[in-house]
């Protein structure tokens, strides 16, 4: 073939498949405009990866919501899909022996996933925000380590709180000034003492009502023992930041009554199940008062006040219910102050499949279980 042919037959060639570049161009493009939410799962996982080198640390997750909004369940449900292991960020699953009337997994769904942060002490003792945050921190990093992610479920918004802001340094519990502070509040009240915050520091008297025993009597501590009021203390700003890359799911109810009756629902299940069995068998086993925080959990308080025979058993029920509803009411109170969190009505029949959707568009490592 002559020389001047075969040029021409290059240039008709390239100039072919220029044609045929465009047709694929314009092809893609009318594709994409028909169907812009089409991601292949090879580009969604190279987008989540990219999205997941920008932070240097581990990831968790924060499942925050009030009390009957579905928390365990979803919780369990994320653990289908993702390395979780879950750690119970609620003050009342500390205790043994308290397993009707805090909601706490059954057998199958502790076998199913890991569970941290239950069952730690007996109904006497105590247990407080720093020890959480200090139990929260190395659970996270022991499971960080297993190459997991933790997964915080819970309803306890201070414990949220004091993990991500830290600690104002207040003085250690003093045996001998709670005790002398009890001693003088036989003598007098606990209203009484509440008057005597008021004069001291009354920042802390507005916030704690004056049958709270248990925060008045820190409130009065703090101020005995270094001469300046809780609330000063607490208002100092804290340097403090946590080492993960934390996203925040918050539950919130569209339409609060529907809550409510998910609230009275499951109160008579567990009423059902032995509630009140479980609060006597307590009674009987330690030696307690309805002053011990263990028994000042909603439930167990009016559960415990009827098996004094102070209430009967509707009265009980009227008055454990309208405690919930008040809790709930503090719960969203606190995750509306929540920075940086992501709403999902909790009475979504997908909701578990938006939470699943959402958290795959963070760039966490999913890793789908067959």
């Amino acid at each position: 073939m002559p020389a001047h042919s075969r040029r021409k037959l290059g240039t008709v060639r390239s100039a072919w498949a220029k044609i045929q570049k465009l047709i694929r161009d314009a092809r893609n493009y009318h594709r994409h405009r028909l169907f812009p939410a089409t991601v292949t799962e090879q580009g969604r996982r190279i987008r989540n990866e990219k999205k997941a080198t920008y932070s240097p640390y581990p990831p968790a997750i924060f499942l925050m919501g009030p009390t009957a909004s579905g928390k365990s369940g979803l919780a369990l449900h994320i653990a289908r899909y993702l390395p979780v292991e879950i750690i119970s960020v609620d003050s009342a699953q500390v205790y043994r022996h308290m397993n009707i009337g805090t909601a706490k997994p059954g057998a199958e769904a502790l076998t199913a996933t890991p569970h941290h942060l239950i069952d730690l002490i007996d109904p006497h003792e105590h247990y407080s925000a720093a020890r959480f945050r200090t139990d929260a921190l190395c659970t996270m990093r022991q499971i960080a380590d297993r190459g997991n992610i933790p997964l915080l479920a819970g309803g306890t918004m201070l414990y949220f709180k004091t993990l991500l802001e830290g600690l104002s340094e207040l003085p250690s519990a003093d045996r001998g000034m709670r005790a002398a502070i009890e001693a003088k509040a036989r003598k007098s009240s606990w209203p009484a003492m509440h008057q005597e915050l008021f004069r001291l520091d009354p920042v802390s008297a507005e916030r704690i009502k004056p049958t709270d025993s248990q925060r008045i009597q820190r409130a009065l501590e703090v101020f005995y023992l270094t001469g300046k009021p809780m609330s000063e203390t607490l208002g100092k700003p804290k340097n403090v930041s946590l080492p993960y890359e934390v996203v925040k799911i918050a539950l919130v109810p569209g339409n609060r009554q529907v809550l409510h009756q998910r609230i009275a629902r499951r109160f008579e299940q567990m009423l059902k199940h032995g509630l009140i069995d479980e609060v006597r068998a307590i009674r009987d086993k330690f030696y307690l008062s309805d002053e011990n925080p263990s028994m000042r959990c909603v439930g167990y308080r009016q559960v415990w006040m009827h098996l004094e025979k102070a209430i009967d058993a509707a009265r009980m029920r009227e008055m454990a219910l309208a405690a919930t509803r008040q809790l709930a009411k503090r719960q969203l109170t606190w995750l509306r102050s929540m920075k940086e969190s992501r709403e999902f009505d909790c009475l979504e029949e997908n909701l578990p499949e938006q939470v699943k959707t959402y958290l795959l568009n963070t760039g966490l490592k999913f890793t789908e279980v067959s």
